[in-house]
């Protein structure tokens, strides 16, 4: 009964994109590990890895990205539910983001030969990731709250700022293992085939989905973890 009236204060349209999220998900996940791929050399059957080490980072990256606009809105408004929302989604982030490290390095051990060989995209990945964990321990060093809002909404824009080279830009100017950097093909150019995107795409969106799904839960608990602190404000 209980569960009965939970579900009835959650109308339908509200929650058709955790419907979503659930089924994209579970296509991705079954297809990811029956359906059909490109039989290459080295990777084999290890390319299945793709749907879910891929998607792990650019739900980390989307979830960064949202992070940043509402540390951006915390400084023009001090809205400190802005701030809440802002860290919250960077510690789901972060969770995506050691998610995305772990299944990495299990498919660099298959095809690699170990599973970290200090490649520039590990490298600046790792750094990417301790930039944000240093925004975790700069917060809990400070105790008035809306200080520590304003302190850490300026490092957020630093973090993110600092992501974009260690990713994207300084990975693709050095000689690395991963395709597309060093001058490697992409995935995209050569083997992603129809079979894998009719998996890829389904399983991007159905992780950012979840990652901010996640996201809204930490949130509401916090809000009411820190009421009295809203409601003063």
């Amino acid at each position: 009964m209980a569960f009965c009236r939970l579900f009835k204060t959650v109308p339908m349209q509200k929650s058709w994109w955790k419907i979503l999220s659930v089924l994209l998900l579970g296509y991705s996940i079954v297809g990811g590990f029956l359906f059909n791929v490109p039989h290459l050399p080295i990777i084999h059957e290890t390319i299945r890895n793709l749907y879910f080490h891929v998607p792990m980072w650019f739900t980390m990256m989307t979830l960064f990205t949202v992070s940043l606009v509402y540390s951006i809105k915390y400084l023009r408004s001090n809205n400190l539910k802005h701030d809440l929302y802002a860290v919250q989604f960077i510690n789901i982030g972060l969770l995506f983001g050691c998610l995305g490290l772990v299944t990495g390095m299990e498919w660099a051990n298959f095809t690699w030969g170990e599973p970290w060989s200090n490649d520039p995209k590990q490298l600046g990945s790792a750094l990417s990731m301790l930039t944000y964990f240093a925004y975790i321990a700069l917060r809990g060093s400070i105790a008035d709250y809306d200080k520590k809002a304003k302190i850490s909404a300026v490092y957020n824009i630093f973090a993110f700022a600092l992501m974009i080279p260690f990713i994207w830009i300084l990975p693709s100017l050095a000689d690395s293992l991963h395709p597309g950097s060093g001058g490697n093909t992409g995935f995209n150019t050569y083997d992603l085939d129809n079979h894998l995107r009719l998996v890829f795409y389904p399983a991007v969106i159905g992780w950012i989905l979840l990652g901010v799904w996640c996201t809204s839960l930490m949130i509401r608990v916090n809000i009411i973890d820190k009421k009295e602190l809203f409601n003063e404000k």
